[in-house]
């Protein structure tokens, strides 16, 4: 499921906001909100992290692309193997979904942000 900006949610499960609250050094409690509580989707932004490995193929790969035919036949080569070496990584991250996180701004006036849009069902 994508959610988009503007979509009406609701949270899928209770979700604390914060850890408990001390006074005098007991206990009084903790914030979440409640499974069903309303809001209105702000915005929604995709994460791809990318390891230095993907980063270094990007790199090389480019590289050797577009400078690959001009190189020296050995330098081309040992060229070739590093980004061999490294197509694991490549083929790893482009399989991975991308993390999306979304603003979600609730009926009571709480904002979300940066949580992970599966904690939202559409309203």
């Amino acid at each position: 499921m994508t959610l988009e900006a503007g979509q009406r949610v609701v949270l899928a499960a209770d979700t604390r906001l914060t850890d408990a609250a001390e006074v005098s050094g007991v206990v009084v409690g903790f914030l979440s909100l409640a499974a069903g509580t309303g809001g209105t989707v702000e915005e929604v932004v995709g994460h791809q992290e990318e390891s230095g490995e993907v980063r270094e193929y990007e790199r090389l790969k480019s590289l050797l692309d577009a400078f690959g035919c001009e190189m020296p036949t050995e330098s081309r080569r040992q060229l070739g193997e590093k980004v061999g070496s490294l197509e694991p990584a490549w083929t790893a991250f482009q399989e991975r979904a991308p993390r999306v996180s979304v603003r979600v701004r609730f009926d009571n006036g709480f904002i979300l942000e940066g949580a992970d849009e599966d904690v939202f069902v559409p309203a």
